[in-house]
């Protein structure tokens, strides 16, 4: 759900909670020997942990238990200081300063592991080495001490809510994640977007990736959290003195707009300006649906039901665990989307889930249900009958 920014990949667009990172550039060439228990055939240099935690907290939605080794490959990548970088191929070899931690990375896995609820330890040491990089205005940037923007921010805040911490009470030189989010809010007369951050200049300007994430974040929920809200309208407000809550408001205000006439996001990645942007349109329609209920977020959804299905398939599994976000926060199935199983899609991007047995006797067990030809049901009539026949005999030998 969130674009996320890396110097070492000359700060290539990639998503924050839900699309996969540089991947929306580029597809990377396969890796020649994956390790086993990781999602997915690209190469995971730039989004293996990312992609990881999200098909855990995709799989964890949909109540199924991750595989063994999908979980221990994503905890495996953890520093000893409880950081995350987005892969370490070496994941037995200590980490040093060549190792490029990120808070992006290392908050999307708190996130993963939170889903499946292991790892505790490994989840508090994440938490705390995020809390130490907290910038004075009380936000996150991309890298440990760079300047806060919107995307790392938010990722932050949905690790914060889900290890179970309130973000208003993590706070550095008394300002709070919620402080650096209504930081970088327009006024309605811009739409009321959020901006990623500043420019050099110091200006703001929209952006819609950047809003997405932080309306959810400004609601104080995450990628693992978030749910659709209550129905209302949605509307701008302009104030010189902002709530968190209005600010999300707002947000969601001006993604409705910007996904009126197509129902979708285009891309923003140089000279592909008129391409849909799949990714991004799911963190939209989780934003709306936060924001202003399911029925914000039916139009974009729609759009997504009939267009996404080949993105997905090219994309890997962050993009499906994007989609199943999406509409699971909308009440939409995610296992006939669009005539899609999306489920089943993202389990066979890796070890499969260890209630997948499960599940397939469940679809085996609706399909009889369907049919109408249920094992069960022609048991019962006969016992029915069973039954009437015996009060027919007893009938009429009490005639006699």
């Amino acid at each position: 759900m969130y674009v996320r920014r890396s110097a070492a990949a000359l700060a290539a667009v990639t998503v924050i909670g839900t699309a996969t990172p540089l991947a929306q550039a580029a597809t990377p060439s396969p890796s020649a020997s994956l390790p086993a228990g990781l999602y997915g055939t690209a190469d995971p240099t730039y989004d293996g942990v990312w992609r990881q935690s999200l098909v855990l907290i995709a799989q964890n939605r949909m109540e199924l238990e991750p595989a063994a080794e999908a979980i221990e490959w994503l905890a495996g990548q953890q520093c000893a200081d409880g950081a995350f970088a987005a892969f370490r191929a070496a994941p037995s070899k200590a980490c040093d300063a060549k190792v490029m931690v990120d808070t992006n990375s290392t908050a999307i896995a708190v996130q993963g592991l939170a889903a499946v609820g292991e790892h505790d330890t490994g989840v508090e040491k994440a938490v705390t080495w995020l809390k130490s990089v907290q910038n004075k205005d009380g936000g996150w940037g991309y890298t440990p001490g760079g300047a806060s923007d919107a995307n790392s921010t938010s990722v932050v805040i949905g690790a914060l809510n889900a290890f179970g911490d309130d973000p208003a009470e993590v706070r550095k030189d008394g300002k709070s994640p919620y402080d650096a989010l209504l930081n970088l809010s327009l006024p309605c007369a811009k739409g009321g977007a959020f901006a990623y951050q500043p420019d050099k200049k110091g200006t703001l300007s929209a952006n819609a990736d950047a809003t997405a994430a932080a309306v959810v974040g400004a609601l104080g929920m995450g990628t693992l959290t978030a749910r659709a809200g209550d129905e209302k309208d949605i509307a701008c407000t302009d104030s010189t003195d902002l709530t968190r809550e209005q600010a999300a408001a707002n947000g969601a205000a001006y993604l409705g707009k910007a996904l009126e006439k197509d129902g979708h996001l285009k891309s923003a990645l140089a000279g592909a300006e008129d391409q849909p942007d799949y990714g991004n349109t799911a963190d939209a329609v989780v934003a709306l649906a936060v924001q202003g209920g399911e029925s914000a977020a039916r139009e974009p959804l729609t759009w997504l039901e009939k267009n996404a299905a080949a993105w997905a398939k090219q994309s890997g599994p962050a993009a499906y665990a994007q989609l199943i976000l999406a509409a699971d926060a909308t009440g939409a199935d995610p296992r006939d989307f669009g005539g899609t199983d999306l489920v089943e899609r993202l389990n066979a991007q890796g070890p499969a889930p260890r209630t997948a047995k499960t599940e397939s006797a469940k679809a085996s067990q609706r399909q009889d249900d369907d049919n109408g030809v249920s094992v069960w049901w022609i048991i019962g009539v006969g016992l029915v009958a069973g039954i009437g026949v015996g009060f027919l005999i007893s009938g009429r030998n009490k005639g006699k």
